[in-house]
């Protein structure tokens, strides 16, 4: 009895092995999307007059930006990369949309701008990211290399 049991335990844990196996999945996501620069902007302390900087690597690719603003996120949030062989330079302004429920009317909010930019070699990336005087509303910023 013992054994039918074992035997019942084991062959599902094998047929989920097996298709896991045969269809791709395991732990790596090997088609997913790669953060390669993030940062959460919610402190005067982040900033040096003003503006936030930092620098990074960054392979040759397609990226987008992703933003988590909310209602006291910057207005105008303005963003440089500048590299070697690359400058792209935008400023996404704050959009809130509302939203109407039963009981109440609400907002979320987003970034608006051009959110995409294609890298043409690895190099050395320096980011400024300018808030433009709202260095006490948050932010999150995340620079995403798309996977082909």
């Amino acid at each position: 009895m013992d054994k039918k049991i074992v035997i019942l335990v084991i062959i599902p844990i094998i047929g989920f092995i097996g298709f896991g196996w045969i269809t791709g999945l395991s732990d790596e996501k090997v088609n997913s999307d790669e953060i390669v620069f993030h940062i959460t902007l919610a402190e005067p302390g982040l900033y040096t007059n003003g503006v936030y900087t930092d620098k990074f690597l960054i392979e040759s690719g397609t990226y987008f930006f992703r933003f988590v603003p909310n209602g006291s996120s910057p207005e105008i949030l303005s963003i440089k990369l500048i590299g070697q062989n690359f400058e792209m330079s935008e400023n996404f302004k704050l959009i809130g949309i509302p939203h109407q429920s039963e009981t109440a009317k609400y907002f979320t909010w987003e970034y608006d701008g051009n959110e995409k930019i294609v890298i043409d070699s690895s190099e050395e990336i320096s980011v400024h990211i300018d808030p433009n005087g709202n260095v006490n509303g948050s932010v999150s910023v995340d620079l995403i290399k798309i996977e082909a």
